[in-house]
Order: structure tokens, then sequence, then C-alpha cells
């Protein structure tokens, strides 16, 4: 395996396990803290939205870039 490919596995693992990190961060924060279920969705959609940006960021390049035909 060349030193790049290895690179991007490792890329998507450990910001993958990274972003499940912080998914269980703010799930116990919500139970710590007793918020139910409201404001466990408001947790998760204002704390978990900027890792849904970072993840959708690449998807929605890609998809951009086959509308354009670059690919």
């Amino acid at each position: 395996m060349e030193p790049e490919q290895f690179e991007a596995l490792m890329m998507y693992v450990l910001v993958g396990g990274l972003m499940a990190f912080m998914a269980f961060i703010i799930w116990d924060l919500a139970k710590k803290s007793k918020a139910g279920r409201l404001g466990t969705a408001i947790l998760f959609l204002g704390l978990g939205l900027c890792l849904f940006a970072f993840a959708a960021k690449p998807i929605i390049g890609y998809l951009i870039g086959l509308a354009q035909g670059i690919e």
C-alpha cells in the first residue's frame, strides 16, 4: 500500500471515529443534563450540524462534479 493510499484511508477512518466520538459526547451531554427528547434533538441539531456539514461537503462536491461532467 502506497503512503498516499494509507493517508487517505486513515483520514476517513480516523475522522469518522472522531465524528462518532463527538456524537457520543453530545448524547452523553444530553443524558447528564436530563435534556429530554426535545432537548436532545436540539443538542444534536445544533452541535451535530457542523458534523453533518463536514461529512456533506465532499459528497456535494462530488455530485456537482458529476453534474458538470468532471468526475
